[in-house]
């Protein structure tokens, strides 16, 4: 990224492996920093409530609600959130393109596609 601001990433994702190595990626980035992590929906709404978040990693089969109903709350209380959809299952893809989010990421991509992705999405903070 060019942009020297930081960008503010929320991770949710019931496997803690998976918060971790996203973590500990990101966290190596000049200019990105986790800024909370969910384990599920609930968890999700009240870490979006408490301050600034720039880009939600979330994962498709998150626990709580049906996704598409997720992401139909999500649309309504932060329409200008940037989501990536992540999940290890191919045929996520395009359901989750379909439902609207900015991006899809498979659990099994490399470092350099995760920050790719986060690179090519336009900063902002909601």
């Amino acid at each position: 990224m060019n942009d020297i601001e930081t960008r503010h990433i929320l991770v949710a994702d019931d496997q803690s492996h998976v918060r971790s190595a996203l973590r500990l990626l990101l966290e190596q980035e000049p200019n990105m920093v986790v800024v909370g992590e969910a384990v599920d929906v609930t968890g999700l709404f009240k870490r979006l409530e408490r301050g600034p978040v720039d880009v939600l990693l979330l994962d498709w089969d998150l626990p709580g609600l049906p996704i598409r109903h997720v992401l139909r709350l999500l649309q309504l209380e932060r329409p200008s959130l940037p989501i990536i959809a992540m999940s290890s299952r191919p045929e996520a893809r395009q359901q989750a393109l379909q439902a609207g989010v900015a991006a899809f990421l498979s659990k099994g991509a490399p470092p350099e596609t995760v920050l790719s992705l986060l690179a090519q999405l336009p900063q902002t903070t909601t």
